[in-house]
């Protein structure tokens, strides 16, 4: 006795290409992921903390003297209103600011490195990810995928 099976996969194979086609131009995706990531970024300037939640320093006496408050970051809001994000092909999304001074007030800096500051700048890192934002990153992608299997 002899048993033959036909199995028609033809939708399995158009499935299976659309997931691959999206593998390859993930753009529509990281588009969305880049606006919330800017988002979540200018929120970090409402909490004063980073990516992992640790509060950012506060400001030295210094500053507060030179600047006139406590907290860090906040004033006259160039920075935060400059957060941006770039895609670089289909495939490399980029969050930053061109503001000069971003990449001092991520790092940090010390006045024997930089003799033009009025004092040390501690490290107040507000790009990256967090937890939260990672969670939304996946559900994004996951989103994206499934919309191209329905």
């Amino acid at each position: 006795m002899r048993i033959q099976v036909e199995v028609d996969d033809a939708e399995v194979r158009r499935m299976l290409q659309r997931l691959i086609d999206a593998g390859t131009n993930p753009r529509p995706a990281l588009l969305e992921i880049g606006e919330e990531l800017v988002d979540s970024t200018k929120k970090r300037f409402e909490s004063q903390s980073g990516p992992d939640g640790v509060p950012w320093e506060r400001n030295a006496p210094s500053t507060i003297k030179r600047k006139g408050r406590d907290q860090p970051l906040t004033g006259g809001g160039t920075l935060m209103d400059q957060i941006n994000y770039q895609l670089t092909g289909n495939d490399t999304l980029d969050v930053g600011s061109p503001t000069v001074y971003a990449a001092m007030q991520q790092f940090g800096g010390t006045k024997s490195e930089f003799p033009h500051l009025w004092d040390d700048i501690p490290a107040r890192p507000f790009i990256g990810i967090s937890d939260s934002d990672e969670v939304k990153i996946i559900d994004i992608f996951n989103q994206y995928l499934q919309d191209q299997i329905d």
